[in-house]
């Protein structure tokens, strides 16, 4: 935490020497100590230290000064810091004054100049109202702030960014927040510039695109070379074991991800079948645990980055990103997962991302305090959803097709679900229609599709975790996927017509390896996929080995 600063201004320079001198021998542990001998530079600070979030605890002010009194000066100050202590240095011909003051500006104490000794005329009376201000202190979160209207599709994918990269942040909703109010004020901004994000340095992103947000937080989005051994495409749990496995064993390694790293696994409140974590853990301290190794053992990682095509040239891959920058790589490793499928249903895009939401549970739980949330799914994802929200919202309903949760969902959140009062299942349900006021969702209507019978419920949220869509489309070369569009590897390529008019090597591809040589595919976009954070680790992991075998090759 930052510390606190006692502020101090005096318009005489051997004065103010003095003063600064006695404040950082007796303060300078505990306080930073600031001073000047212009009220009006002591002014334009002031309004910087609060735009970067500072605190100032005590001011120490001479009451005599050419371009404003101490009274004025400590009169402007409050506007700034009301909570901080305010003492007045006086001459014995302006304690008059100093006792007006007390009542004028609240003042705290004065003190007539000289103060020597400073341990018996300086130091117990600014000990004493320090030890008040810190009784009174209650520090501000100290950090990211965006700043925006809740029911925002570009708010909540702010948010969404900041906490799927693990980027702490405080919201403040424009509407509600006297926080977020004051920072308007003081930044001068417009309805028109949200959402607005104000960094630890004071400074304020009107309305940002991603990138430009991500560059601001010192992300890296622009590759350091041209040629690397390995590019991973995909930070989910099987890009990341890649990405570990490619930097410990020496291979020039390069991870590119779209969003954030963790994929779908990186938003689970909870996973708790993961080998060697009897306790679980979450998704994003997974992801860190991963992001932080990969890191140490030296790969490079582009995020947020899209890459929009892979081409082969003389035995190279080429990589083409979406800023239009080009990478040349022997091998290449293709994670990029799923994708939660669209809803179909009346009112669903009108409303996705002002009450709609696909995943992105825990970023949007505060919002959801006390109110009526929905969940569209009945696969892990959904669960654990279910089970975290439960501790914000008044209800949670589960919607499902089927009758039950058995066969999609682990027992074991089946039992954490059963046990948990405010979560509620209906079974052989299917959403029809959103409805919303004012931007925003509000109701939906719901059918049963054994009784037929349609009904209208209150909804603040919805949640969908529906099927896996790979992610695929991207890519143009001539891969062999599946009718579902996963991708196809190894020996399950010779079941395709068109496997021997792609495949033109001696060997059968490898087991991870797609028709396209030195390129494989690992987790859930791969056909045949088990689905499961520990299989995806398993399968990044192996593709390191093939990844070996191929350069051994060429």
């Amino acid at each position: 935490m930052k510390k606190p600063i006692i502020f101090a201004l005096d318009d005489d320079p051997q004065v103010l020497r003095a003063v600064s001198r006695d404040l950082k021998s007796e303060y300078r542990k505990d306080y930073r100590i600031m001073s000047t001998d212009s009220a009006n530079d002591a002014l334009e600070a002031l309004v910087d230290l609060k735009k970067k979030n500072e605190t100032v605890a005590l001011f120490l002010v001479d009451q005599r000064m050419p371009e404003m009194l101490g009274v004025e000066f400590l009169t402007e100050a409050i506007k700034h810091y009301p909570g901080a202590k305010k003492v007045l240095l006086t001459a014995y011909s302006d304690t008059d004054a100093a006792i007006k003051a007390i009542n004028d500006v609240q003042l705290d104490y004065y003190l007539t100049k000289p103060w020597n000794p400073p341990e018996e005329k300086l130091y117990p009376t600014l000990n004493d109202l320090l030890d008040a201000w810190q009784l009174d202190f209650q520090p501000e979160f100290d950090g990211i702030k965006v700043l925006g209207y809740q029911f925002s599709p570009k708010s909540h994918d702010i948010k969404d960014f900041l906490s799927a990269n693990l980027f702490p942040f405080q919201w403040l909703d424009v509407e509600t927040s006297e926080k977020a109010k004051e920072i308007i004020e003081l930044h001068d901004l417009k309805t028109t510039d949200m959402p607005v994000v104000s960094l630890q340095d004071g400074h304020c992103f009107k309305n940002p695109g991603i990138v430009e947000l991500a560059t601001a937080l010192g992300l890296n989005a622009h590759p350091k070379d041209n040629l690397y051994d390995v590019v991973i495409i995909g930070a989910g749990p099987s890009g990341l074991a890649a990405a570990v496995y490619g930097g410990s064993e020496g291979l020039k390694t390069l991870l590119i991800e779209k969003h954030a790293p963790g994929g779908q696994a990186g938003t689970s409140s909870r996973i708790e079948n993961y080998l060697g974590f009897p306790n679980g853990l979450s998704g994003q301290e997974l992801t860190h645990r991963a992001i932080t190794q990969a890191k140490r053992f030296g790969i490079e990682f582009l995020s947020p980055q899209e890459v929009t095509s892979i081409s082969e040239k003389d035995g190279y891959k080429s990589i083409t990103l979406g800023d239009g920058e080009c990478i040349s790589t022997k091998s290449v490793v293709i994670t990029t997962g799923v994708n939660y499928r669209r809803l179909e249903a009346e009112g669903i895009e009108d409303y996705t991302g002002a009450g709609i939401y696909y995943g992105s549970s825990m970023t949007e739980a505060q919002a959801c305090s006390d109110k009526e949330v929905y969940i569209v799914g009945g696969g892990n994802s959904a669960g654990q959803s279910a089970v975290y929200l439960s501790k914000f919202a008044k209800n949670v309903y589960i919607l499902v097709r089927r009758k039950d949760l058995s066969s999609s969902m682990s027992s074991y959140l089946i039992d954490q679900i059963d046990a948990i009062d405010n979560i509620s299942l209906l079974g052989h349900t299917n959403i029809t229609k959103a409805m919303g006021e004012h931007d925003r969702l509000t109701a939906l209507e719901l059918e049963n599709s054994e009784t037929a019978e349609v009904r209208k419920v209150p909804a603040d949220a919805l949640f969908i975790f529906i099927g896996a869509r790979p992610y695929t489309d991207w890519i143009a070369l001539d891969i062999i996927k599946n009718e579902r569009g996963f991708i196809e590897t190894g020996r399950d390529l010779t079941r395709y017509d068109n496997f021997k008019k792609v495949w033109k090597k001696d060997r059968e591809p490898f087991l991870l390896e797609t028709c396209s040589a030195g390129i494989f595919a690992s987790g859930d976009v791969r056909a045949g996929a088990m689905n499961r954070v520990a299989s995806a680790v398993g399968e990044g992991a192996m593709a390191i080995k093939f990844v070996h075998e191929y350069l051994a090759e060429i």
